[in-house]
């Protein structure tokens, strides 16, 4: 297949270029070069801004692709361009939504591809709903090819995945934790929660590219693997090979003492305070034999050992650190002057 990928480079995307480039498909990147270094040698590479429609074309020029596939759209005039750009030149047009997009709270905790849409705390999936909505309506008015896939927390060596961070990553919780210090917990750390590799979730979405079964349809992608945020935790610890110290607080409480930037209303209240199931059927109805192989404990392993070995991604967050340390201080007195 001839396949088109806006973005390619990212913690999902990455996965995907490698394992369609190993499987010797014409795979071409858009995007604007930032890591192309990282990129397989067998894959083109358009090296542009996508909002330049123009210089997008002459690069393109006749060529039509069996799919193209969205990454890096968030707004819906975004998702509009791309109709424009690539209307009668894809056979199919693959959008990367957000299961942060499913209403919150959801009437059931076991969430399928038919849950209601809403989150009334996240402007970030507010904004993924109204592109599926424009998508939906485009296919249904004008048979426009589409494909709406929902991911959940998707990760891969360059992170580990934690609840509560600052906004220039992780490293600074795994700093913590090395240096023997609490760490944050949103709630009691007792809620359900979803993490997939990317390579296990390459696997699913390859799986519906130029799968009849796809068009008009949406579907998650996520691991059955379900762990509380406990248990997340803990097996960071393992892997960095100290003890877990656990600082746990209200999500509302972190939601309201953060500075806004950080946007822990939505990261939190409308996305990992929530607890969840996600039911995965309908992609292994579409893809026979789709199946996670990557337990956590086994990713977040491989995680530590890239981050240890790449000085370059332990990016120290001074300002959230010293949060943390306010945070704690600020309930620690509260609950000393209630005894």
């Amino acid at each position: 297949m001839r396949i088109l990928i806006i973005g390619g480079t990212g913690t999902i995307s990455s996965a995907i270029t490698r394992q369609l480039a190993a499987s010797g498909h014409d795979l071409w990147l858009l995007n604007r070069g930032n890591r192309k270094d990282e990129v397989p040698a067998n894959v083109k590479q358009i090296i542009a801004d996508i909002d330049d429609t123009d210089n997008v074309l002459r690069q393109i020029g006749d060529t039509t692709f069996d799919a193209v596939c969205e990454f890096i759209g968030f707004v819906p005039a975004q998702v509009e361009r791309d109709i424009r750009l690539f209307k009668g030149r894809t056979r199919q047009y693959v959008y990367i939504s957000s299961a942060s997009a499913y209403n919150k709270p959801a009437a059931s905790h076991v969430i399928t591809e038919g849950t209601t849409l809403a989150n009334p705390y996240w402007e970030y999936s507010r904004n993924k709903i109204a592109c599926e909505e424009l998508l939906l309506r485009e296919y249904r008015e004008n048979g426009f090819p589409i494909t709406i896939v929902r991911p959940s927390h998707t990760y891969c060596e360059r992170g580990v995945p934690v609840s509560v961070h600052g906004p220039k990553g992780s490293w600074q919780v795994l700093k913590r934790m090395m240096e023997g210090k609490q760490v944050l917990l949103n709630g009691d750390g007792s809620s359900l929660w979803t993490l997939t590799w990317n390579e296990d979730f390459a696997r699913g979405f390859i799986g519906l590219l130029g799968n009849p079964k796809a068009i008009g349809e949406a579907f998650q992608i996520m691991s059955d693997e379900q762990l509380t945020w406990n248990q997340i935790y803990q097996c960071v610890a393992n892997a960095l090979g100290v003890e877990l110290r656990p600082y746990y607080v209200a999500s509302e409480f972190l939601a309201a003492t953060s500075p806004k930037e950080w946007d822990f209303t939505g990261n939190l209240l409308g996305d990992k305070s929530v607890c969840v199931e996600f039911d995965c059927s309908k992609l292994k109805r579409a893809v026979p034999g789709f199946k996670c192989t990557t337990r956590f404990d086994e990713g977040v392993r491989r995680c530590v050992e890239h981050i240890l070995a790449h000085p370059e991604l332990q990016v120290e967050d001074p300002e959230f650190d010293a949060w943390c340390d306010r945070v704690i201080d600020a309930q620690e007195k509260a609950r000393l002057a209630l005894i």
